[in-house]
């Protein structure tokens, strides 16, 4: 079997080129995997500057040459390396497989061997050489060596969860080229990618973690089968939960990764847990050596950190989204982070750029829309571009995504405040057409507006301006009627852009934009191209501080007074329950909430319809007229709009005038730079 999941190519000792001092016969070699028909002590290869040189010599003069050499390392000391074993090459014996080029690095020549000598605690077992060929290489092997030596007094963590480094091979060279070989554990499996490339990688990456009722309890989940959805959950809870108690434990003892990669991590089918991989690129959090909490010191440690959950993010993102495999769009991916977006809005995001019908279907969209969307929160506080704003390996190993059901994890504000969201998203995105859905929706608009964390108009300065997409307004519904228009109309998507005129003051451009097409003819309901349109209202806000007011009645009944509005009871008597008495900071019905004042302007319309509608004036009107019915008039009128009651990154509420609530997302559906 090939290591690391890759094939293996017979290739014979006659095509080796030879290299000599009078005539120098030289190719470039790609790196693949190669198996050799002849055996490895006879065969001596260099890389020198890209160019592969091998020549064959006798067996028993290059042994000699390889245990006969200088000692000293020329980096690091025989006594810094006590901690581990210095092995010859006699010691091995040599399997006819290598393997070259392993995640995209030509200068690691990969072998697996056997170790013969007898004396030695590793007899009889599986090992694997790693040769590093270059300068560069060669330092990332003594940089493991080192790590290693800052780990090895919790030696069942450091097995647990990273690749077994059992010793080296150092061979020197009177022409300077000196070899230096890392020898490490055989775990006999593909890396996470090959795992996660493979066409039926879910059940057998099952059978090889043999996951069983105890595999089920570590992620708190009662069941062991299910539809696809939950088994990929489960194994996704499984294999993450282990990476981050991996990475933990490297960052308790002031090391980082760097290098968090799906080529780099491997599952090994012995003890079923994750290996984090060599350790040759980790980094000290403090580059001096000292612990100090100084300045300096904790600004490192927390942007180290916050890289290796960035690259945690990365890895949760390709597990769960399959997608995201393919080149293309896990460049888009990458691009929408890049240019500074939220990750929090990277549910609006991929919802347009995945593909609806790929043969994964959706099921990572669905575990991540599960339980409220808390994987989703998991992945934007995974990569957060700020440090500030991100997560730990302890607070994501508490979090809900990667806890069953039967594990009691208490919500942080934060985590409430994004599952009212998300469930929002959820209900509107469907047509809803009963009463219970409308109010449901309504009931969650208004604990959103209650726990609204940037009440103060300083704070919607930054996070107002944007494109929002108009998901639901309380205050009308437009479902199946009997009307009979004069003008069928198609409403498409209907988007607020908000800009800041000057930074100098507070003043805010508002465009609203509804698109929507004219259906003609009798053969309406098989043909819904139509002609196209677009209706434009542009105005100026001004944002200043105000409050929403609750009209209360003279007489009250329990706990809360009862509103005018069913809405309001209904809350009242919903809010005096245990469920939401721990979560709202009232202990009565407030009779008014902050929220951030719109004083409009001056309102232009206009619209634009495509050939031959335009020539027609009672068409047009006819048009506006049902455009009108549609939408909500506060869309059409922006002068409507009085109040902003809840804003965040990703979702904005405003109030118009007749009492009714307008649900936004930020929306980048229009973004240029992403096609």
């Amino acid at each position: 079997m090939a290591l690391w999941g890759t094939a293996l190519i017979p290739i014979s000792e006659s095509s080796s080129l030879a290299c000599s001092s009078g005539n120098l016969s030289t190719r470039l070699v790609t790196p693949v995997p190669l198996r050799f028909s002849g055996k490895f002590s006879n065969i001596k290869k260099r890389w020198c500057r890209g160019v592969y040189c091998s020549s064959s010599i006798k067996a028993a003069s290059f042994m000699e040459s390889q245990e006969n050499g200088p000692r000293a390392l020329p980096v690091c000391s025989e006594e810094e390396l006590d901690h581990v074993i210095r092995f010859k090459i006699s010691d091995f014996k040599i399997s006819d497989r290598i393997s070259f080029g392993l995640g995209g690095r030509a200068d690691e020549e990969v072998f697996e061997a056997t170790v013969k000598d007898s004396n030695s605690p590793l007899y009889n077992k599986r090992v694997v050489l790693r040769r590093l060929t270059s300068a560069q290489a060669q330092r990332r092997g003594k940089r493991a060596l080192e790590v290693l030596k800052k780990l090895v007094r919790r030696k069942l963590m450091y097995h647990s969860y990273s690749m077994q480094v059992h010793g080296y091979i150092y061979l020197p060279s009177s022409s300077g080229c000196d070899s230096f070989t890392l020898v490490h554990g055989y775990h006999g499996s593909f890396s996470l990618r090959h795992w996660l490339q493979q066409s039926d990688w879910l059940p057998t990456l099952e059978a090889t973690l043999a996951l069983d009722e105890e595999s089920a309890r570590r992620v708190g989940d009662e069941t062991t089968g299910g539809p696809a959805v939950s088994r990929q959950l489960r194994l996704i809870r499984i294999l993450m939960r282990d990476l981050l108690i991996g990475v933990n434990y490297l960052h308790s003892h002031g090391l980082a990764h760097t290098e968090l990669r799906l080529e780099n991590v491997h599952i090994s089918p012995v003890d079923r847990h994750i290996k984090v991989g060599i350790l040759g690129n980790a980094a000290d959090f403090y580059e001096d050596g000292s612990s100090s909490s100084s300045m300096d010191n904790m600004d490192r440690r927390q942007m180290m950190i916050a890289f290796d959950m960035r690259c945690v993010g990365f890895m949760m993102a390709k597990m769960v989204l399959r997608e995201l495999m393919d080149p293309v769009i896990f460049t888009k991916f990458k691009s929408f982070l890049t240019k500074g977006y939220d990750p929090s809005c990277l549910r609006e995001y991929l919802l347009e750029i995945l593909n609806r019908n790929s043969s994964s279907g959706n099921v990572g969209l669905q575990m991540l829309d599960r339980n409220w969307g808390a994987g989703w929160n998991l992945l934007s506080l995974l990569l957060a571009t700020k440090p500030s704003k991100g997560i730990s390996c302890l607070d994501a190993l508490r979090h809900p995504f990667l806890c069953g059901p039967r594990w009691r994890v208490v919500p942080s504000m934060g985590i409430i405040r994004w599952g009212l969201g998300s469930t929002a998203v959820r209900i509107s995105e469907e047509y809803i057409y009963g009463q219970p859905q409308r109010s449901r929706l309504a009931h969650f608009i208004e604990l959103m507006e209650m726990l609204n964390p940037h009440a103060k108009p300083k704070n919607w300065l930054e996070l107002l301006p944007g494109r929002w997409r108009l998901l639901y307004c309380t205050g009308m519904h437009i479902g199946l009627t009997l009307r009979q228009p004069a003008v069928r109309v198609l409403i498409g998507d209907v988007h607020l852009t908000v800009t800041r005129v000057s930074k100098m003051n507070t003043n805010f451009s508002f465009i609203s934009d509804i698109g929507f097409s004219v259906m003609i003819g009798q053969d309406w309901p098989h043909d819904k191209a139509g002609k196209s349109g677009s209706l434009q209202a542009k105005s100026v806000f001004a944002l200043t501080a105000g409050r929403r007011l609750y009209l209360k009645e003279e007489k009250s009944t329990g706990k809360f007074s009862k509103g005018t509005s069913s809405t309001e009871v209904s809350l009242a008597q919903k809010l005096s329950g245990k469920k939401w008495r721990k979560v709202i900071p009232f202990k009565e019905f407030p009779s008014s909430l902050p929220a951030a004042k719109l004083v409009s302007g001056d309102i232009d319309v206009t619209m634009s319809l495509d050939d031959p509608l335009n020539q027609n004036v009672d068409t047009a009107r006819n048009v506006i007229h049902e455009v009108r019915t549609q939408i909500p008039p506060e869309m059409f009128d922006l002068s409507k709009l009085v109040c902003g009651t809840y804003v965040d990154s990703r979702l904005l509420i405003l109030r118009g005038v007749n009492g009714s609530a307008l649900l936004f997302t930020r929306s980048f559906v229009d973004e240029s730079s992403f096609s």
